[in-house]
C-alpha cells in the first residue's frame, strides 16, 4: 500500500490508503511503439542513445585491453624455438622415452597382444597403427618443406645450415611394412624414439673405461665392437622386467643398431625434422605370455627412474603373443 494523500484534523493527519492500480495492458505494436510515451521498446530515443554510447565505449575499451595483452604475450613468443628452455621450461632436461604402437583407444588394454597365424584383425590394429606412425617416415613430401632439406648424415661430418638428417627406412631391416613388421611371423616388431628438448645435447657414453656397471653386457659389448668414432650415440637397450619375462622375452634385434647417433642433436625445430627411431624385434618371444618389458635411454644426462609411475628416461609396455 501507498500514501495516497494526506489531510491534516488540528494536530493529527487523516491518511487515505489505495492499492496500486494495475496497469493497463499494452498490445504488440504499443510495446514496439508507444506514440503517447514517445518511446521504442520501452526506451527514448535520448535513453538507447546513452545505452549504445555506454556498451560502445565499453567494449571497444575491452577489445583495447585484450589486444595490448595479446600483442604484448606474442612479442615475446617466437615461431623458431620457445621462451623458456631446459632447465627453464616444464618439460624440463631429461628427455622421456617413447613407443610405437602404443592403443589409440584409451579402454583397450596398454598391452600389444595379437594371435599368430593368418593377417587378421588383431595383426591389423598394430600394423596399421605403425604404418600410420611411420607415414612421414616413408613420404617426406608431406612435411614441411616436402624433405627437400634431408640429405644422408656420417659419423664425424658437420651438417649444413637449414638441413636434417634423414632417417633411412631401408635400415629398419625386416621391421617394414612389407613384412607386417614381423607380426605375422610372430615376430613383432616396436620402435623407439626419444622425445624432442629444444637444443638439448646429449652427454655420451664414448668411452669403453667409463661405461656403468649396471649396463646390460650385450649393449657393452655392442659398444666395444664399434669404432671409435661412431661411439657418441644415446644407447638403448630393452629387457624383461621380471625373471619371468627375462626367460620369455627371448632375443632381441635392434635396426638399425642399438643407438642414437649425434648428429641428429640437438634439435632445433629445423623444418621438416623427424625424430630418429631404433626398431626393436622380438625374435622369438615366448607365446602366451604377457611379458613386461622394459626399454632404456643411457647417456650421462639421461636420468633414469623405473616404477610404473613417474619414470624418467625408460619406457614400460607389455607383450602377449597367443
Amino acid at each position: 500500500m501507498v500514501k495516497n494523500s494526506e489531510k491534516k484534523v488540528g494536530k493529527l493527519s487523516e491518511y487515505e490508503f489505495v492499492f496500486p492500480q494495475k496497469p493497463e495492458p499494452k498490445t504488440w505494436r504499443q510495446i514496439i511503439w508507444d506514440e503517447r510515451d514517445r518511446k521504442f521498446f520501452g526506451r527514448t530515443k535520448q535513453s538507447w542513445f546513452y545505452l549504445f554510447l555506454f556498451y560502445g565505449v565499453y567494449f571497444i575499451i575491452l577489445f583495447a585491453v585484450f589486444w595490448a595483452c595479446m600483442e604484448g604475450l606474442f612479442r615475446t613468443l617466437n615461431d623458431q624455438y620457445p621462451k623458456y628452455q631446459q632447465a627453464d621450461s616444464l618439460i624440463g632436461v631429461n628427455p622421456g622415452l617413447g613407443v610405437r604402437p602404443i592403443p589409440a583407444n584409451p579402454k583397450k588394454p596398454a598391452i600389444i597382444h595379437f594371435k599368430p597365424g593368418g593377417y587378421n584383425a588383431e595383426m591389423a590394429y598394430w600394423v596399421e597403427m605403425l604404418d600410420d606412425f611411420l607415414q612421414p617416415y616413408h613420404n617426406t613430401s608431406i612435411l614441411p618443406g616436402e624433405g627437400l632439406n634431408h640429405i644422408k648424415c656420417e659419423h664425424g661430418k658437420e651438417l649444413p645450415p637449414q638441413s636434417v638428417c634423414t632417417v633411412d627406412t631401408v635400415k629398419f631391416g625386416p621391421c617394414n611394412r612389407a613384412n607386417k613388421y614381423g607380426y605375422n611371423i610372430s615376430q613383432p616388431c616396436v620402435f623407439l624414439k626419444l622425445n624432442r628438448i629444444y637444443g638439448w645435447e646429449p652427454d655420451y657414453y664414448d668411452d669403453v673405461n667409463e661405461l656403468p656397471e649396471n649396463m646390460p653386457k650385450d649393449l657393452v659389448e655392442h659398444i666395444n665392437k664399434l669404432p671409435a668414432n661412431e661411439r657418441r650415440q644415446v644407447w638403448i637397450s630393452c629387457n624383461g622386467v621380471y625373471p619371468a619375462d627375462q626367460e620369455a622375452i627371448g632375443p632381441l634385434a635392434y635396426y638399425p643398431g642399438q643407438g642414437i647417433p649425434s648428429f641428429y642433436y640437438p634439435y632445433v625445430n629445423t623444418k621438416g625434422y623427424l625424430s630418429p627411431l631404433i626398431a626393436v624385434q622380438f625374435t622369438k618371444p615366448k607365446r602366451k605370455q604377457n611379458m613386461f618389458v622394459e626399454c632404456r635411454a643411457w647417456a650421462k644426462n639421461i636420468k633414469y627412474k623405473g616404477g610404473s609411475r613417474l619414470r624418467m628416461g625408460s619406457v614400460l609396455f607389455s607383450v602377449l603373443v597367443e
